[in-house]
């Protein structure tokens, strides 16, 4: 049985290192699918998955950047996500 070096042991902490971050890169990265969504569309699958959406006049221009900064982190949206949903909110 042949046993690790540490050169070997070093070169596979780099490389797993390496591969987990670039994993992580393009995992996070949103799809074109995604990306290409509207406001209205990325409100309607994810507010309405957890509960029942209030009428966009229900509240103001301030409370929804409010709601939707709270929103982003519970629903793991992207900034972009928050940003056209609230777009669409504040019409």
């Amino acid at each position: 049985m042949k046993t690790l070096t540490i050169k070997g042991i070093t070169y596979l902490l780099i490389t797993a290192a390496g591969l987990t971050i670039c994993l992580n890169f393009y995992a996070c990265k949103p799809s074109q699918k995604v990306a290409s969504k509207t406001g209205v569309q990325l409100w309607a699958e994810n507010c309405q998955r957890c509960h029942n959406t209030p009428s966009p006049t229900t509240f103001s221009h301030e409370q929804w950047e409010t709601i939707g900064l709270h929103m982003q982190s519970r629903a793991l949206l992207t900034d972009d996500e928050r940003e056209k949903i609230i777009a669409f909110l504040q019409q």
